[in-house]
């Protein structure tokens, strides 16, 4: 299923080195937009929205890519989010995700009602070096979310997880950074962090080479629009196995394909 963009509101701040060549300040650019001006968008009511039929435009079952283009957890939308939680709450039919720098800001951020998290709210924890892993992914183990993702994206240097990896996430991503001043991505970092969750059960998808891809001493320069592509053709994917309760006692387990 496509995933539908709900950009509530737009702009951002840089904060660390990941953000160094945003994609959203480079789109930006072309327009002659400040990207750090922050306001609310035009769609801002979009998952309440109806068509002339009176069914919703986002519909039941959709799965929603929440601020593509800024962070939700950004300060400058603190006096917006509240009515945001409010509309992800009534569209408990809807699976939001949104990934964030910010993880540091949750706990301040979360609505009255969070408790274990929504059961509709996924959110994805960029940790581009092992700097920012090591700041933020303690912080992001601990706080209650239904599906939480580490985004190791753009993926900037070697990175050890095995210190964080384990039942409390659902997957990893890796990605290389696009854009004509993309830093390199060596896929050899690409290969550890699967090999990590591989070890952890964790899954693990790479998303997309980057525009500059270092590859047994080579770098080679990808176009934006085969980077995804070439990416998915590396067909190193990794599925975890599935716990098995043993029949016998119900207790133990072992690993076995999904």
């Amino acid at each position: 299923m496509n995933m539908i963009t709900w950009n509530p509101w737009h702009g951002c701040h840089k904060i660390s080195p990941g953000c160094q060549h945003c994609y959203v300040y480079r789109m930006d650019a072309q327009y002659e937009r400040d990207s750090t001006s922050v306001s609310k968008n035009r769609d801002f009511d979009l998952p309440l929205r109806r068509d002339r039929q009176g069914a919703y435009k986002i519909p039941p079952g959709a799965q929603v890519g929440l601020c593509f283009t800024s962070d939700f957890l950004l300060a400058d939308a603190d006096a917006w989010r509240p009515q945001a939680w409010a509309m992800i709450r009534q569209r408990s039919d809807v699976f939001f995700f949104f990934i964030t720098k910010r993880i540091d800001r949750l706990q301040a951020c979360l609505p009255p009602d969070w408790g274990a998290g929504y059961a509709n709210v996924g959110i994805g924890c960029t940790v581009e070096n092992q700097d920012r892993a090591d700041y933020r992914l303690p912080i992001f183990r601990q706080v209650p979310i239904a599906e939480k993702t580490i985004i190791c994206e753009p993926l900037l240097e070697h990175i050890d997880l095995s210190a964080y990896l384990g039942p409390w996430v659902q997957a990893v991503v890796a990605g290389g950074e696009s854009g004509r001043q993309a830093r390199v991505c060596d896929y050899a970092w690409i290969l550890d962090l699967r090999r990590q969750c591989m070890e952890a059960n964790v899954a693990f998808s790479f998303k997309q080479t980057g525009a500059r891809l270092k590859k047994d001493g080579k770098i080679y320069r990808v176009r934006r629009p085969d980077q995804h592509a070439q990416a998915q053709k590396a067909g190193i994917a990794f599925v975890p196995k599935a716990a098995h309760k043993c029949p016998a006692c119900g207790k133990c387990s072992e690993g076995v394909s999904r």
